[in-house]
């Protein structure tokens, strides 16, 4: 009875590190940002459209999740890591089918707002989304083992994702909303880019590329400063170039997390068990940077 009481809430902890609910972030921001400035340049705001497009991201990210747990445990580099929902399982079958019917469901939903609009514009940009989705993980293209995960990130939960956001909003796309994607897609990109270090040796063993892999834990840690730094220089830069509105250096609200972030993987990288978790104030940057920068749309629109 007594070990029962100790796996319980170990199974738990497990569990919740699979299914990773602070990583939906990632489907809300790209939808949450791109909503606000649609909003911001035309005063115009779909509240059925912005639901159904969150709800739906979300199932399709919930698909993206599992399919790469699916296709991590056929190559074997997840094979010690105890969050996988294929190993806590035991049936990557079972995962796989959930996936895929969450990714139906999901672009139901993206076919619903098609719909209303009469224009296939959305979909298809969104279908675009999944394909990157897939050649990031799936065989036989697994360009994430290859080094292009972050790339693949960049333009999915970036640009592609904005412009299908904005024109399902408005049904057109500016350089606003490029450049605001531009900023999200880093801070997306940035949660991958900390995923690695934890596993950087599993990865290595398999021939996974990353860019952990490539130039080494001490190197990649060097280099996030640049990257976090990016997201409020280039906020910065529209600033000046009249592309953003001022409020939006309400982002700097999420420079305690990246601080945070880049203090604890530079002084943690040699101990690679000791930043499982860095990937979620990966996500908490992510989120504080991307919600900011919203409100900072919506409060310059007045």
């Amino acid at each position: 009875m007594a070990l029962k009481t100790v796996e319980q809430p170990i199974n738990k902890k497990l569990w919740l590190a699979a299914i990773k609910p602070p990583m939906y972030s990632v489907a809300v921001m790209p939808i949450w940002v791109g909503s606000t400035v649609a909003y911001a340049t035309t005063g115009t705001f779909n509240s059925l459209v912005f639901f159904t497009f969150l709800l739906s991201a979300i199932c399709i990210l919930a698909w993206e999740n599992l399919s790469n747990d699916v296709f991590d445990a056929e190559t074997g580099v997840d094979i010690h890591k105890e969050n996988s929902l294929v190993n806590l399982t035991g049936n990557k079958s079972l995962i796989f089918w959930i996936g895929t019917a969450l990714l139906v469901a999901g672009l139901l939903g993206i076919g619903a707002i098609a719909f209303w609009q009469q224009d296939f514009t959305v979909i298809g940009l969104i279908l675009l989304c999944c394909a990157i989705g897939y050649i990031y993980q799936g065989p036989p293209f697994r360009l994430s083992y290859k080094g292009w995960g972050e790339i693949l990130c960049f333009f999915a939960f970036g640009p592609i994702a904005f412009a299908a956001v904005s024109y399902s909003q408005i049904k057109s796309w500016s350089v606003t909303s490029f450049a605001a994607s531009c900023v999200v897609g880093l801070a997306t990109s940035l949660i991958l880019f900390c995923s690695h270090f934890n596993q950087v040796k599993d990865d290595a063993a398999v021939g996974k590329k990353t860019p952990v892999v490539r130039m080494g834990a001490k190197r990649a840690a060097r280099l996030l400063p640049w990257i976090c730094g990016s997201v409020f220089g280039l906020t910065v830069l529209f600033i000046s170039l009249n592309l953003f509105p001022v409020w939006t250096l309400l982002v700097f609200a999420s420079l305690p997390y990246a601080y945070q972030l880049c203090r604890v993987i530079q002084q943690q990288y040699r101990q690679p068990e000791k930043l499982t978790y860095c990937r979620f104030i990966a996500v908490a940057f992510h989120f504080w940077a991307g919600l900011m920068l919203g409100v900072g749309f919506v409060l310059g629109a007045g």
